[in-house]
């Protein structure tokens, strides 16, 4: 049977990830090339194997095989194709799989590098990889198994087993439960892969530093090999977010983006140290400093991708996002806590080594505004880890969960991500070794100039709010820098090579693709700040109960209830949609019908808002309550989210800063070998 068949791969792949961590670690001791190499193999081929386990997993889940308890969980009839192949990671089980099998993928393609330069590294890259994948498939083999089915005993009791228990019977339900609602939902296609993708991604950096710290290569070669696959990570990190934001914006019905909940916050963590690392690293390139930095922030970030989904799968914490309560959760707690001691054992051990190149020779210098700015990443690290973590910590010694919610977090790292904003204004135009106020002054009193007047234009509209004054004032500052940057260096390249102005910008960009990918990155970050700005600080709502012709107004609109009705649909759904005209300021703008859908088989139901959006705001509509069998009342909730769709313009200009960022470079070791080859060529002509 095709689950026996999966089921024995994915122990195969168990058995062959631990010969290949014994095979690394022996050629590692004993400087054999042939065993470090039999573990290369080892590795190659868990790919194969895993991806085995994942089709066959999919296979019986299009296919309706719902004596497996995964199936039965996830899929039903009524649920189309594309959703029945993305339940592999609808569920805890499945998910687990798709864990291991893009750690095996990533791992297989780091394998597969040249390792010329830096074959000392590979044994120890493997271990960190296989020891990661092992752990994965274990809890799969031993705790989730997808593969399990459901027995009806002699006595007529119904069981869950891998295997047939003696005198059982197959049992085989005629329907699945179907995949939460709340997943069915296009983002929900995307953004689970994008965040494995990101969490995955950073193992590999992890295994690198690792690997360094044994060996006892201090330099800077593992960060220049982990240049891209940190960038990668970063890049499907952010995506995972910002398509988790959009999410919870269309379908879970409460007007907002993020609500601090703590599944987002344990992929938040993660984000934030991540980032603080890709800054930080180039301090290491280019000046040789931050070393120690940079080996705490990658075990950091190693160690916080675990706790994510160790937070999202053992039940510790409810929350929209997580899987029901398993016993997965103390092992995962117990890996943490091995992997990160033992990490910081090796950490102490090479700590004298890591002594930085130089020194910091002015406060305000580029090198030290990027100590600055990892310093307010950690701090705002702390502050939501101790958020995330007080519930746990509450309950252990009062016997009461006590949570945080949404204002303390934000009244805490507002003004903190206020002073990264303002950071990423500063940072650019500072020089290298040493800045002075004065050079800064020089530097940025233009761009300050464009930054007041957005501030008087915030004003003259009649925003008072302190905060909000800052976020504007800070937004436009930001945005004059940059652009003011970006226009200098395009117009010093069209002075000094005559090129047109977009070809100029075309070349410039080209030819440092990551300093100003990076810009890029900024000027999308500070859009969605304004975004957040704009929702979190001018957020209106109101709620009525309206009969036929009645109407509701907020901020200038007014929405009049015409009518609600109520269907069964073909798949599977109860549908209740009520029909709104909406006018703003006496003037027509068309309808709105938000609806709420009941999906039978899983016996839940989602609410899908009503929007009406501009790039000044959306008007955001919610069917909240109505009675059975009256169509000429309902209960009808609105919400005014003012500049909220900077902050989707903003994730798009990210995404396009990340694509120049990490669109590959000409390899300088190849130009030079070109030259060298282009040198000789002349030397024999000559």
């Amino acid at each position: 049977m095709l689950a026996n068949f999966g089921f024995g791969a994915l122990i195969i792949t168990f058995l062959v990830a631990f010969y290949g961590i014994g095979a690394a670690i022996y050629g590692g001791v004993k400087n054999s090339a042939r065993w470090v190499e039999s573990a290369r193999l080892a590795m190659l081929l868990t790919f194969p194997l895993i991806t085995l386990t994942a089709v066959s997993i999919i296979i019986l889940l299009v296919t309706r095989q719902y004596q497996v308890q995964y199936v039965y969980n996830v899929t039903s009839d009524t649920m189309p194709l594309y959703l029945k192949i993305t339940a592999l990671w609808g569920g805890q089980a499945g998910s687990l799989i798709f864990w291991s099998w893009l750690m095996s993928a990533f791992a297989t393609a780091v394998t597969l590098r040249r390792w010329d330069r830096d074959r000392e590294f590979l044994p120890w890259v493997i271990v960190v990889s296989l020891i990661t994948l092992a752990f994965f498939v274990g809890m799969s083999i031993f705790i989730e198994n997808p593969f399990e089915r459901f027995w009806m005993s002699a006595s007529g009791r119904e069981m869950v087993a891998m295997f047939q228990p003696a005198g059982a019977t197959p049992l085989l339900p005629s329907d699945g439960r179907g995949l939460n609602p709340l997943l069915r939902h296009p983002g929900m296609v995307i953004h689970p892969p994008m965040l494995y993708l990101g969490f995955v991604s950073f193992v590999i950096p992890f295994a690198f530093a690792i690997a360094a710290l044994i060996t006892g290569r201090t330099d800077d070669r593992w960060i220049r090999i982990t240049r891209r696959w940190t960038l990668v990570a970063w890049i499907f990190l952010s995506l995972g977010l910002v398509l988790g934001s959009r999410w919870a914006y269309d379908v879970l019905g409460w007007g907002g983006y993020w609500g601090w909940d703590p599944v987002e916050i344990a992929a938040f963590l993660p984000w934030l140290s991540g980032t603080a690392f890709l800054h930080s690293v180039m301090i290491q390139e280019k000046r040789g400093m931050f070393k120690r930095w940079n080996m705490v922030l990658v075990i950091v970030t190693y160690a916080l991708v675990i706790f994510g989904t160790f937070l999202t799968r053992s039940g510790v914490l409810s929350s929209v996002h997580a899987f029901a309560q398993s016993a997965i959760g103390p092992l995962f707690f117990g890996f943490i806590g091995i992997t990160f001691i033992v990490s910081l054992a090796l950490l102490l051990h090479r700590w004298k080594d890591l002594t930085s190149a130089g020194q910091l020779n002015s406060m305000l210098s580029r090198e030290a505004l990027f100590l600055l700015n990892n310093l307010l990443f950690m701090l705002i690290l702390l502050v939501c880890l101790w958020g995330l973590i007080f519930p746990i910590v509450s309950e252990l010694f009062t016997g009461q969960k006590v949570t945080f919610g949404p204002p303390w977090y934000e009244r805490i790292t507002g003004p903190l991500f206020a002073a990264l904003l303002l950071l990423m204004g500063v940072a650019p135009l500072s020089a290298w070794g040493h800045s002075t106020v004065k050079t800064l002054g020089r530097a940025m009193w233009k761009p300050a100039i464009v930054s007041v007047a957005v501030l008087a234009v915030a004003l003259a509209s009649g925003v008072r709010s302190v905060g909000a004054l800052i976020g504007f004032w800070l937004v436009g500052f930001v945005i004059a820098i940059t652009l003011y940057d970006y226009g200098r260096a395009i117009w010093a390249r069209h002075k000094r090579s005559h090129e047109p102005l977009p070809v100029a910008f075309w070349n410039l960009v080209g030819r440092n693709r990551r300093r100003y990918g990076g810009y890029i990155i900024h000027l999308g970050i500070v859009l969605m700040a304004l975004g957040i700005i704009g929702i979190e600080m001018f957020q209106t709502e109101t709620q009525g109960t309206l009969k036929t012709g009645e109407s509701l107004s907020l901020s200038g609109y007014t929405v009049t209830f015409r009518s609600l009705a109520e269907w069964n649909n073909p798949d599977g759904r109860n549908i209740a949609r009520a029909v709104v005209d909406v006018s703003k300021d006496g003037r027509y703008l068309g309808q709105l019908a938000p609806r709420r859908d009941f999906y039978f088989d899983a016996q839940q139901s989602m609410t899908i808002p009503g929007v009406r959006s501009t790039m000044d705001d959306d008007l955001y509509l919610l069917l909240v309550d109505w009675e059975e069998f009256n169509s000429n009342q309902a209960t009808l909730k609105l919400f005014h989210n003012p500049l909220i769709n900077w902050l989707w313009v903003g994730s798009f200009v990210l995404i396009l800063g990340m694509l120049v960022a990490a669109w590959p470079d000409q390899e300088p070791e190849a130009a030079v070998q070109r030259a060298v080859q282009k040198a000789n060529g002349r030397a024999t002509a000559d």
